[in-house]
């Protein structure tokens, strides 16, 4: 009884400290929730949470903080995540559905995240080499000449000419294509290109070569693997009194997408948010930030990590809600091609 009665009184300085940006005292928690103990019971249970490290007084005579061990256990249990409110979730589904491509859904991706959160978003680019081939199509421009197309499962489309020796029937592009599609579809990327080298006969007078050269050069093009988009970076404004110790830091950070991609961490599969709060993560000059992060992907296949990046006074709750829905929805997307 104690022990939960405690964690309420952390519950609500976490909350009054995140809305208010101002530590907290017993009396405020007091008149502000509906705790049912008198404000002398709330000072104990303070003075017992700081005694353990979940909160710190910043300075005498003010009231409470709490620790990155505090954030740590009220993100712990939580016992569920916050729902999006169906207005939230419409004004997702209908900006991430208008996207047109790729980049498209990873630029919009970005900024519906930091609008939501208000904190500071990173999106990364589907990793190439975990994606699998959807389709390839062959287009004749001329009776020597082809427009290979190459769709893969992430979104990713890679367009590449071809100049052919000789001129292709179009019987004889349509076989092709086939034999294509037999080898390549549905498979990973190494798997696709082993395929294509292994079981594509040379009947046609090298065009089956010339395809086959273009498409594995496309499909071990990793020049997206570690890109990143980032937005949201004006809303660090907001922690102008802990420039120094929180922002500075993490301004300096965006700098370097190779810092960003660690800080977000793996990829995780089936819709679990992550939560990495202050000295937890991989960086100590980033001590004071947190991250909130998932994996995206179609059908539970996490090609990439998508979260948020700030200084440790966030709304987690919100946040995480805000992160797993967005993720749900570009993996629709990318699932549905």
């Amino acid at each position: 009884m104690q022990e939960e009665r405690r964690l309420a009184v952390l519950r609500a300085i976490v909350e009054d400290y995140v809305a208010t940006e101002e530590p907290v005292g017993s009396k405020a928690l007091v008149e502000r929730h509906g705790l049912g103990v008198s404000p002398a019971t709330v000072r104990n249970d303070m003075a017992a949470l700081e005694d353990e490290g979940y909160i710190t007084q910043p300075h005498t005579s003010a009231g409470r903080v709490p620790t990155d061990k505090g954030y740590r256990l009220f993100v712990d249990r939580l016992s569920t995540v916050k729902p999006m409110s169906a207005a939230e979730k419409r004004a997702i589904s209908t900006f991430l559905d208008g996207a047109v491509d790729l980049d498209d859904v990873v630029q919009r991706s970005v900024r519906m995240l930091s609008q939501l959160t208000r904190q500071v978003a990173v999106v990364q680019y589907p990793t190439l080499s975990r994606s699998t081939v959807r389709h390839v199509e062959l287009v004749s421009l001329a009776p020597n000449r082809l427009l290979v197309v190459l769709i893969l499962s992430t979104g990713r489309v890679e367009q590449r000419l071809v100049e052919l020796d000789a001129d292709l029937a179009d019987d004889d592009l349509a076989a092709l294509r086939t034999r294509i599609n037999r080898a390549a579809t549905g498979e990973i990327i190494a798997e696709a290109v082993t395929a294509l080298r292994a079981a594509v006969p040379e009947i046609d007078g090298g065009a089956t070569a010339a395809v086959v050269d273009v498409l594995v050069e496309a499909m071990l093009d990793h020049r997206s693997d570690g890109r990143i988009a980032v937005g949201g970076a004006a809303n660090l404004a907001r922690y102008g009194d802990s420039f120094d110790s929180a922002v500075r830091p993490l301004l300096e950070a965006l700098e370097e997408h190779v810092v960003l991609l660690k800080l977000l961490g793996e990829a995780s599969t089936g819709g679990m948010v992550t939560v990495r709060i202050g000295a937890e993560g991989p960086y100590e000059e980033l001590a004071s930030t947190s991250v909130v992060a998932t994996g995206y992907g179609p059908r539970d296949d996490a090609l990439a990590t998508l979260g948020i990046v700030g200084p440790t006074r966030m709304d987690y709750p919100g946040t995480m809600a805000a992160v797993r829905a967005v993720a749900r929805y570009v993996s629709r997307i990318l699932d549905e091609g």
